[in-house]
């Protein structure tokens, strides 16, 4: 049977020759094995080329990125430096502490080869760890149990307690050192010496002013650590030690100090003050010896205080300085030779001075006084008198040289400068009540450190509290060299002395039994109801060593610095005397002519 035609056109043709190629589909076994083939051998290129790349070319690359992974760096803190009175004796330190902590994951290898029936791992550490850091067994075992790498058992623990829990060789536990400020002498001085945030920032007073030599430089550990979190023994370590900080070396006397703040604080009881401050200071140096204030705060517990009370008084509260500014306008006129101690003036009670009424603080009948009349009687007519022998050019130009208007320079934060407008500014009554005192603001230090200007042979020195750091060999590197400058010659300085010396009459409030004293008595009105009353002066009048000052802040009425704060004066210029080994020089006290 022949076959159909359209059979014969439906078979493949073959190519010429009789050659026959098979066609190659996607789906036939043959290409997919071929297809893997290549996927297979594109990936072994791949994986060996990486293989070549890290093990040979990137080796130490990966090496170095896998160290860095398992490397700890850990800060050891320096110890802050000491700070010292002038005589060595300690008022803070740092002492040693340590922070202890636990790596939990460890806890449970603690005696993992210890004979059967005995504990082992977190039970038995806690057994062992508990009474050492004075905690129940339990309290012990809830804070090893965990997974946590890193946890604190107790921090601020004494040495002794860290070496005996080292010595237990428990897995997972370490310390860190750290550091605990202390204030051996509580709050004496602590306006002075500030004090130290719970991490160890400085936060005032002398721990902010010297921050850079008390604290020191931290050091470091680095160690490689294991995935329990363990050190690596055969691992990169390396230790950077700490330099602990430079001790400071303060000019104040510790129980000069003490002593002061007992007296302005009585004071300031006695009189239902505010608050008060009082200024002891080397004539000849500048040297600040006492600088109290009452409410103070002990800076080992420094939030138990009002805010308020964590600064310093002494050089951040201004005020009118009072009948205490005449002594400025009288040397003034006395260095330009305008007046003479026995120079004369009539004295009403009160009297008009272009227009403006000037008038003394208690009524009197009229007076006829000399210079050293006018200031015994604190007359603000008669000062007034003897300023209008000045420009207020002149006058301005003096008080400035006294260094008011200025910061002092003293070595603690937040000094005022006070208020000193310039003389074309004196409008109305301000340049005559300048003349006594009112008019512009002063602060505590400013003012002892202008009085004692006359002590000093009429040279004023800058005030210091630092008298430098301590060296390792035991010497002090000193602060800084105090800047001092002539105001007055010694001539008017001498006559200062006398007409002081004259204004505190033996046995008086403000006399010293045994010296002849010499000072001035203030008071000023701070606000509508408030008084400012104070006392300054220096002893041995006819050689000073001493200035004080004595100040009675926010006073409720009118009470005079001769009546509230020259006692107080008394009382801590007779210890102070004594503290610091001054005798009396056996001259009497000088008496001038105060009436014509």
């Amino acid at each position: 049977m022949a076959r159909s035609r359209s059979s014969r056109t439906t078979r493949a043709r073959r190519p010429a020759g009789g050659a026959r190629f098979p066609q190659a589909r996607v789906g036939a076994p043959a290409v997919r094995h071929r297809l893997l083939i290549c996927m297979i051998m594109v990936a072994v290129m791949a994986l060996s080329g990486r293989l070549i790349w890290v093990q040979g070319l990137d080796a130490s690359a990966r090496a170095q990125e896998a160290i860095e992974q398992r490397t700890v760096e850990r800060t050891i803190p320096a110890l802050r430096g000491d700070i010292l009175d002038r005589d060595g004796t300690t008022m803070a330190s740092s002492v040693e502490r340590y922070d202890l902590w636990v790596n939990q994951r460890q806890v449970d290898d603690y005696k993992q080869n210890a004979e059967d029936g005995e504990a082992s791992g977190v039970e038995a550490a806690a057994q062992e760890l508990a009474p050492v850091l004075d905690m129940s067994v339990a309290d012990t075992e809830k804070a090893l149990t965990g997974d946590s790498g890193f946890k604190y058992l107790q921090k601020n623990v004494d040495p002794k307690v860290r070496d005996a829990v080292i010595s237990l060789r428990i897995n997972g536990i370490g310390a860190d050192r750290v550091a605990d400020r202390i204030y051996p002498a509580g709050s004496v001085g602590g306006n002075i010496l500030g004090f130290v945030g719970s991490d160890g920032t400085a936060l005032a007073g002398t721990e902010l002013s010297f921050d850079e030599a008390l604290s020191g430089t931290d050091g470091k550990t680095t160690y490689e650590r294991g995935a329990g979190g363990q050190i690596i023994p055969t691992g990169k370590q390396e230790t950077t030690p700490a330099v602990d900080g430079s001790d400071v070396v303060l000019t104040i006397d510790r129980d000069l100090q003490w002593k002061a703040q007992q007296i302005v604080a009585g004071a300031v009881d006695q009189w239902g003050a505010t608050g008060g401050s009082a200024v002891v200071l080397n004539a000849k140096t500048g040297q600040v010896l006492a600088l109290a204030e009452h409410p103070t705060f002990d800076p080992n517990d420094p939030g138990a205080a009002e805010e308020k009370n964590r600064g310093n008084r002494s050089i951040s509260s201004v005020f009118e300085p009072g009948s205490t500014g005449k002594l400025f306008t009288m040397s003034a006129a006395l260095e330009e030779g305008k007046v003479t101690p026995e120079s004369q003036y009539e004295i009403p009670y009160e009297k008009y001075f272009d227009g403006h009424r000037i008038k003394d603080s208690h009524y009197h009948e009229h007076q006829r006084l000399t210079l050293a009349g006018v200031l015994k009687h604190s007359s603000n007519v008669g000062t007034v008198q003897v300023a209008e022998t000045l420009s207020p050019d002149t006058r301005y130009d003096y008080l400035r040289a006294f260094g008011l208007g200025e910061p002092t320079g003293v070595e603690l934060p937040g000094e005022s400068a006070g208020i000193l407008r310039p003389a074309d500014e004196w409008n109305g009554r301000t340049r005559y009540t300048t003349s006594f005192g009112q008019g512009y603001s002063v602060n505590a230090l400013q003012m002892v450190s202008a009085v004692g200007t006359f002590a000093n042979d009429g040279v004023r020195v800058q005030p210091s509290l630092i008298d430098g750091t301590r060296q390792e060999d035991g010497s002090i590197e000193p602060a800084h060299q105090a800047e001092s400058t002539r105001v007055v010659s010694s001539e008017t300085a001498a006559t200062m002395r006398a007409l002081m010396d004259n204004n505190v009459e033996e046995g008086s409030a403000a006399s010293v039994t045994g010296y002849a004293t010499a000072g001035k008595s203030g008071t000023a009105q701070t606000g509508k109801d408030t008084y400012t009353a104070s006392f300054i002066g220096f002893a041995p009048a006819d050689d000073p060593d001493l200035v004080v000052g004595v100040f009675l802040f926010g006073l409720d009425s009118f009470i005079s610095g001769t009546k509230s704060a020259s006692p107080a004066f008394s009382e801590l210029t007779t210890f102070a005397l004594q503290n610091q080994g001054i005798p009396p020089t056996g001259q009497p006290g000088r008496e001038l002519e105060n009436e014509w």
